[in-house]
């Protein structure tokens, strides 16, 4: 028997470290060549890693959450005499988060090797009691003797409370302990209120989506701009053509009708329909509008993406944004689907309330959000009437969209949603 250390592949230009997602292998278990055995994440993509050998796994390195810098040992196998290890052709999953530009993972061979590792086993791993301590690290309990896995926060609040450790079950990764054990056994806590604390580990495209949008924020100047629109009419058209809808179509929202109406606005503002490069001071203007739509999905916010909606028919964009909206929540989207938006339109459907203030989703330098529908009496043509009302929020990157530039072009919009006949009809350039 020999053993084979599979390194952390470098998954991309730029990529020093992969987050771990979820192990599908442990010490013990038998698998075969592709075999998938763990999910990884890098800045730019989710990656699906498979097995490069078959062969009885011997330990892991990392838990959920860790990161895992490129060629560093992520798993040790052990191999049936005559086994050959092969580089994996890793798999690339569904993009996650906001749609921006990516970097095509470029999976490389770990470990090329491979008869290296079967003579001269001590390279592959030289320190029993190294493997062994990855093997406690990752999916053993923690020791009731000797140095326990814990925080050494925790240390310090298990010192206070003159609580020995060695007699705390760890209820973390790999049996490490968290506040939540101490609280179970510190003095004056009962295991009743420790029950009602639960620790939840930001990883994986929940940490993606928090460290981008952190970053979006904390580096664009946000202007926000909100209008009020009459969308009666919408709602008439809306109600009639949802009558008249072809078999096959499902029900007509406001958001198709929003994204048509948005892409003849640009048209008069195409410096909304820009990309901005920031390592090399460039802005990207595009010609075709490629429309993100920001999609609630189990697995958080993804948003992807109509690609030139400018061409599109109205109920070709409903179905695509139909068609994408349920690969995204089914996590079925490709990187494509995800990626490569000019500009993103948000709505919060029902739940829209009265206004908001949506983060841009660099490196675009805009984006729309669309507010709840609500009748309501107001002055129209001179005297009150009920009308449907719907408001429109809008951030701009203040950067390079000024502000009148963003008010005109709501303006715009608003226009052409209070009269929608205007949605189908081209913008008339002066000559």
């Amino acid at each position: 028997m020999s053993q084979f250390t599979f390194k952390m592949p470098d998954l991309g230009e730029g990529t020093v470290d992969a987050e771990i997602v979820a192990w599908h292998a442990k010490p013990g278990d038998l698998v075969n060549e592709d075999q998938l055995i763990v999910e990884v994440m890098t800045d730019k993509a989710a990656v699906e890693v498979p097995a490069p050998v078959s062969g009885r796994v011997i330990s892991v390195s990392g838990a959920p959450g860790d990161k895992i810098a490129v060629g560093s040992p992520l798993i040790v196998f052990e191999l049936n005499e005559g086994a050959k290890a092969t580089a994996p052709a890793v798999q690339n999953a569904p993009a996650a988060g906001p749609a921006e530009s990516r970097a095509e993972a470029k999976p490389a061979a770990a470990e090329t090797k491979p008869a290296a590792a079967e003579t001269k086993p001590a390279a592959a791993e030289t320190k029993p009691a190294a493997a062994a301590k990855v093997v406690a690290l990752a999916s053993a309990p923690a020791a009731r003797h000797g140095r326990v896995m814990t925080s050494p926060a925790n240390r310090r609040r298990a010192s206070e409370a003159g609580i020995d450790l060695n007699t705390v079950a760890g209820s973390g990764p790999g049996g490490r302990i968290v506040r939540a054990d101490l609280q179970t056994v510190a003095p004056g806590t009962s295991a009743a209120d420790a029950a009602d604390i639960t620790e939840i580990k930001v990883i994986g495209l929940r940490r993606l989506i928090a460290e981008r949008m952190s970053e979006a924020k904390r580096n664009i100047p946000h202007f926000a701009y909100v209008e009020e629109v009459d969308v009666t009419e919408l709602e008439s058209l809306r109600t009639h053509l949802n009558h008249s809808r072809p078999e096959d179509a499902g029900s007509l929202s406001y958001l198709p009708l929003v994204v048509m109406a948005l892409t003849r606005v640009l048209e008069s503002f195409p410096q909304c329909n820009v990309l901005y490069d920031s390592e090399r001071g460039v802005l990207v203007r595009h010609r075709a509008v490629h429309v993100g739509i920001a999609t609630q999905t189990p697995d958080g916010l993804k948003v992807p993406v109509v690609r030139n909606a400018q061409s599109l028919g109205l109920w070709q964009v409903a179905a695509e944004i139909r068609r994408l909206a349920e690969r995204a929540r089914s996590n079925k989207a490709t990187r494509d689907e995800l990626a490569g938006s000019t500009i993103t339109v948000t709505s919060l459907g029902k739940l829209g309330g009265i206004a908001s203030t949506p983060i841009i989703n660099a490196p675009e330098v805009a984006i729309i959000g669309l507010n709840k529908a609500v009748e309501r009496p107001v002055v129209h043509q001179g005297s009150i009437a009920v009308r449907r009302i719907m408001n429109l929020s809008s951030s701009f990157d203040h950067r390079f969209v000024d502000g009148y530039d963003a008010a005109a072009m709501i303006q715009a919009l608003k226009e052409r949603l209070e009269h929608p006949a205007t949605i189908f009809i081209p913008t008339v350039k002066s000559s």
